[in-house]
């Protein structure tokens, strides 16, 4: 017996998903989601404006990466611990 293999559906999924620009900052401890983009190239190309946003508010401990996703809240505001 042949068990169905979900593998494919959610690689074909994926690839219908939009790119994003997503920066993590530690101050203040935030997620937030830039986007969507047709391609990781396209959302490269536009994270600078959001990093220089981002320092011109104050905030420290940048972090940025590319994913694809589709994201359900656009900002994360994370608690201190």
């Amino acid at each position: 017996m042949k068990l169905f293999s979900w593998l494919p559906f959610f690689k074909n999924k994926r690839k219908n998903l939009p790119w994003w620009v997503v920066i993590r900052t530690a101050k203040p401890r935030c997620t937030y989601y830039f986007g969507p983009f047709d391609s990781p190239q396209e959302a490269k190309l536009n994270q600078g404006g959001y990093v220089e946003d981002l320092m011109g508010e104050g905030a420290d401990g940048i972090t940025i990466e590319i994913q694809q996703c589709q994201p359900e809240v656009l900002t994360i505001e994370e608690e201190d611990e």
